[in-house]
């Protein structure tokens, strides 16, 4: 990786370090890369969120091509992904896209094209053979390799071209930068990005099925409470961790929880009351206290209380004389049992 440049369109800043998604560009790239047996890193030291080998060209700042001789004496490999400082959204597929593609076939290289259809030969798989080959006859040529351009190795070449507009995004001016840190919030891209940020903040290695824990804090919120969402997962992460920490670990304390919070919400369900359980419709069933007047006619009432009663009043119903006092008509029983909607 080749992270040494001058960055003169950003004003000589410092390209590799500076961040896009809260993590450094360098970081970036490197996370793109983790599965590499060895990292080389051509540039002055600094503190990285995984392990490299670091080199250095001779003198410093020597362009891309003693870059590259300087890094290749750090490797033994037979294939080498070549890779700048400054592409944002590079993903280890695209890593593997490269390298799968080159070992298929019999090129050189493999490298992508950006969206205008340019070589970027800075996002390429390739040999090391032919480069060692060509970086000697150019050395022999020219006396060194400082100062020469890539485009004198590449033209040498036998390069086979993959095209990839997102991954071959690089960073050269502030508005590069801009257009990144604004692409990362987009709706379908910010949720990976926040993970794959926090995971490298925190040093961890690890690919969960992310929709599963998203579920599991749906439950959690709907079925408990909303606050029960992000302490069970804290809590699943946590049992992951002492089970091992590995993916199915994370999956088994997932599933467990997820069954809780189901058996919890299936408990807060309202439940009809029983039939039996109702109060039971009798003569002697005690009548409401707030209307006492249907249960005793008054002394001084000239109607007979064996009368007809007015009618569309049929709570005006009275007893007949032979009735216990208190008793009232089984329809007038208050019906206790709760709605059912």
């Amino acid at each position: 990786m080749l992270a040494g440049g001058a960055a003169r369109r950003l004003g000589g800043a410092d390209k590799p370090g500076v961040r896009v998604g809260g993590r450094a560009l360098l970081d970036r790239v490197l996370a793109a890369c983790a599965g590499a047996r060895t990292t080389v890193v051509v540039a002055s030291p600094r503190p990285t969120a995984r392990p490299v080998v670091w080199a250095r060209e001779e003198p410093a700042g020597g362009g891309p091509l003693a870059a590259l001789g300087a890094g290749l004496r750090r490797t033994t490999a037979d294939h080498l992904v070549l890779l700048s400082a400054d592409l944002p959204f590079l993903e280890p597929r695209t890593v593997e896209a490269l390298l799968a593609a080159l070992r298929r076939g019999t090129a050189d290289g493999v490298l992508l094209t950006d969206s205008d259809g340019r070589d970027q030969p800075l996002v390429a798989a390739y040999r090391t053979a032919p480069l060692r080959r060509e970086l000697t006859a150019l050395t022999d040529r020219h006396g060194s390799l400082t100062g020469l351009p890539l485009r004198r190795l590449t033209a040498a070449l036998d390069l086979t071209r993959l095209s990839d507009p997102v991954a071959s995004f690089d960073c050269d001016t502030w508005d590069d930068i801009a257009t990144a840190r604004a692409r990362i919030r987009e709706h379908g891209r910010v949720l990976d990005e926040w993970i794959s940020a926090v995971k490298d903040e925190l040093g961890i290695d690890l690919d969960v099925d992310t929709g599963m824990l998203l579920d599991l804090a749906r439950d959690a919120a709907h079925g408990v409470a909303r606050p029960a969402a992000p302490l069970t997962t804290f809590l699943v992460g946590y049992a992951a961790a002492r089970a091992g920490g590995d993916r199915e670990a994370v999956a088994d304390a997932a599933r467990k929880a997820a069954a809780l919070a189901a058996r919890w919400a299936d408990e807060d369900v309202p439940t009809t009351t029983s039939p039996d359980a109702r109060p039971a419709d009798t003569a002697s069933a005690t009548p409401p206290t707030a209307n006492p007047s249907i249960a005793t006619p008054s002394t001084t009432d000239n109607r007979s209380t064996t009368g007809t009663p007015p009618t569309g009043d049929p709570s005006t119903d009275t007893a007949s004389s032979d009735t216990p006092s208190g008793d009232v008509a089984p329809d007038a029983t208050p019906d206790t049992r709760p709605d059912a909607g």
